[in-house]
């Protein structure tokens, strides 16, 4: 049986059966994980033909391997895209996608609430190329449409941010790229393709942090570009040469994780909303970020251009930094660790995680609290989460009233 985009299949369904099968072997019925760094021939005009790619197949595990591969059709598939590229990890496939299209004396328009390895890249490493970076304030539509109109050569997106999720109208941003001629570039890390796709909305590439949401079990770096063949196929080239290349093992891992991708974005996405309930009306939270609460800036638009709402938050705790040293290390059904997207809960302050790259002072400037905590939900029971945020609030309670 082959799955294609063109088959009708729901997203559930291809998640686990797309792009594979050309690539099981033997009658197995997983894809192989196949290390070997060079392929073989023995007709040298075969091997010409390979090479310069007039013939599939592979030649150097740089350029690509059968294990990788299958990622990205599997990626593909369920961006409905015409082609897709990996890289080794997410901040390589956003670096290489911007360098393969950016040359000095280009413009980039964005947003300030990028996650932090991108807010550096626009910050510090792209002005040394004499590129010309404007950011934006998140959810001013205007602002960015006058700036884009200014001239722009990138908009570069990402929504739900990370980590204070807001959301930006992409068939809004679209359409005012198309009239300048800008390419428009999307990370839908926090979405998956599950909950959002950008390219229906005419977003010309869309990126991924394959490390998060779609391995799904923290134990696989990767990253992936989506969008047309001719836009990939130049991104590829740059990657391909440049060296940032996924790792067999890691497209294995990843493969085997986004088969329950539907499963877990499900269930994450059920108990992120109750938790942000429970979170607003708490005393001793400051304030609640989650585009699924009505009184999200973002949450119409989010309700327009996603099918869930996402399996992330962040919460801002009274007290301070303080407050936060005490509060996290009471919580049971949580890694306090620097990743998200996984099967368990995984939290912790922006400091130390999105924004570790910002100084204070520059993530005050980005509207992040010192005392936000970001708080991505895993597959757990939602009431024991619940239950354990609710422990770890009494336990500082407790500790603040011993201090007075």
């Amino acid at each position: 049986m082959t799955i294609n985009q063109n088959k009708g299949a729901s997203l559930s369904t291809k998640a686990v059966w797309s792009g594979e099968k050309e690539y099981r072997v033997h009658g197995a019925s997983q894809v192989p994980v196949v290390h070997s760094v060079a392929f073989t021939y023995d007709d040298l005009d075969h091997w010409y033909d390979v090479a310069v790619g007039r013939e599939k197949g592979h030649i150097y595990g740089r350029n690509t391997n059968p294990t990788v591969e299958s990622f990205e059709q599997k990626i593909k598939i369920l961006e409905d895209a015409e082609a897709a590229t990996s890289f080794s990890t997410g901040m390589a496939a956003i670096s290489n996608s911007l360098a393969t299209f950016l040359r000095p004396g280009s413009r980039v328009v964005s947003c300030k609430d990028t996650y932090g390895g991108t807010n550096k890249i626009f910050s510090e490493f792209l002005p040394q190329l004499d590129i010309d970076v404007k950011l934006c304030e998140t959810g001013n539509h205007g602002q960015i449409e006058e700036e884009v109109r200014k001239g722009c050569d990138i908009l570069y997106l990402e929504t739900p941010t990370n980590p204070t999720v807001k959301i930006t109208d992409l068939e809004r941003m679209v359409k005012v790229a198309k009239e300048v001629g800008a390419l428009v570039f999307v990370d839908n890390t926090f979405a998956t393709p599950i909950l959002q796709n950008p390219l229906e909305y005419g977003v010309d590439l869309v990126i991924h942090s394959a490390t998060k949401y779609l391995g799904g079990h923290a134990d696989a770096l990767g990253g992936a570009v989506c969008g047309s063949k001719e836009l990939v196929e130049k991104i590829y080239h740059y990657r391909e040469i440049n060296g940032a290349t996924m790792d067999p093992m890691a497209a294995y891992l990843i493969l085997r994780g986004m088969k329950t991708l539907h499963l877990r974005m499900n269930q994450q996405c059920k108990s992120a909303m109750k938790i942000a309930e429970y979170l607003k009306n708490h005393e001793q939270v400051d304030q609640v970020f989650y585009p699924g609460l009505e009184d999200h800036p973002g949450h119409d638009i989010a309700k327009k251009q996603m099918r869930q709402f996402g399996g992330m938050l962040s919460f801002s705790v009274k007290g301070g930094m303080d407050a936060v040293k005490q509060f996290l290390p009471k919580l049971e059904f949580a890694n306090r660790a620097a990743n998200l997207g996984a099967v368990e809960t995984t939290v912790g302050p922006a400091r130390t995680t999105s924004h570790i790259e910002n100084t204070p002072e520059e993530r005050a400037a980005l509207g992040i609290p010192e005392s936000l905590v970001r708080y991505s939900v895993g597959i757990e029971d939602t009431d024991d989460l619940i239950q354990d945020l609710e422990n770890a609030f009494a336990s500082l309670k407790k500790a603040e009233a011993a201090k007075r």
